[in-house]
């Protein structure tokens, strides 16, 4: 089987909190006025991402990685991960706050749902004027304060809360509490889990009027009760793969695009691009591929040596 770069069907999801601008910004399909988040690379179960371009269109992202492991992900992904694809990308369009919310570690997550945890990271792609993120505490807090600032309704007194703007990023490790705040478009990249504690939710109910589930007890010994500094600054060298996060679980650059460039891979891990603004040409074995703002592609580890041009920002994201 010959791979070549994939794109994937968008997986749209209504939020309660969601709005319009993944169609009025990023140009995907929804027909809902509450489209939350679109799905671009998962094999989260019964939300696995279907090829979107070429011969293998209408192929799972699932049976392409157990007919090629090794091609698709990598030398170093198949050795760590089998055929798991380790990684969930989306977009997200809040536009109200989302529910304040923490995620649990690894060990955690296997014990109770048999699932990796959910270490994630935001990339603010647009933000209205005063828009707004929780990512931690304030100060060092304990189960009792946040118990009984929870029963008290003043939850958010104690949390850290970030105005952003454009191109601000956020590396959220598991156990950190947060919510990203409404007039923010965000890409999130983060390990393959749909594991989510909810803390609050703004007393908010569904049409039904029916309030969504708290899992408070369930994050007791999930929360980080530290003070954590989960802003990431970054530099911004023109036509260049600039450092933004590199953790365990996958490692992402901020590439300002203005031009061509040459790009040569290793074949220990597969790559992917999401354009967070402006369009680029990949050409790999002389075809050419087009991408704009709001899409993402994957690149099998197979594909070493490429060039992308154009004037664009994008995320590269690898396992490193």
């Amino acid at each position: 089987m010959k791979l070549y770069p994939l794109q994937f069907q968008p997986i749209l999801k209504d939020r309660i909190w969601g709005g319009t601008k993944l169609k009025t910004y990023l140009n995907k399909p929804i027909s809902s006025e509450i489209t939350g988040e679109s799905w671009e690379i998962s094999t989260v179960e019964n939300d696995v991402s279907l090829v979107a371009n070429g011969v293998l269109k209408d192929k799972s992202l699932n049976e392409i990685i157990n007919d090629s492991p090794e091609k698709v992900l990598g030398t170093k992904v198949y050795q760590q991960f089998g055929k798991q694809f380790p990684l969930l990308f989306k977009y997200l369009d809040a536009r109200e706050d989302l529910s304040i919310q923490v995620h649990p570690n690894d060990a955690l997550a296997a014990k109770r749902h048999n699932s990796f945890g959910k270490t994630e990271m935001w990339f603010v792609m647009q933000a209205d004027e005063n828009a707004r993120l929780i990512a931690g505490f304030k100060e060092k807090s304990s189960p009792e304060e946040y118990l009984k600032s929870l029963e008290n309704k003043t939850l958010l007194s104690i949390l850290d809360t970030k105005k952003v703007q454009k191109g601000d990023v956020f590396f959220l490790e598991t156990g950190t509490v947060h919510a990203i705040g409404a007039g923010t478009v965000i890409a999130e990249i983060q390990q393959t889990s749909d594991i989510t504690y909810r803390l609050y939710d703004f007393d908010r109910v569904d049409a039904q009027g029916t309030t969504r589930e708290l899992h408070v007890d369930l994050a007791l010994d999930a929360i980080n009760y530290n003070v954590v500094n989960a802003e990431k600054k970054y530099s911004k060298m023109v036509n260049t793969s600039n450092a933004v996060v590199d953790c365990n679980y996958f490692t992402t650059n901020f590439i300002p695009l203005d031009g061509a460039i040459s790009v040569t891979k290793n074949g220990q891990s597969f790559t992917v691009y999401m354009c967070v603004e402006g369009s680029f040409t990949l050409t790999y074995q002389g075809e050419e591929y087009h991408y704009k703002v709001g899409d993402t592609v994957l690149l099998p580890a197979e594909i070493l040596e490429f060039e992308i041009k154009g004037k664009a920002s994008v995320l590269e994201i690898y396992i490193s």
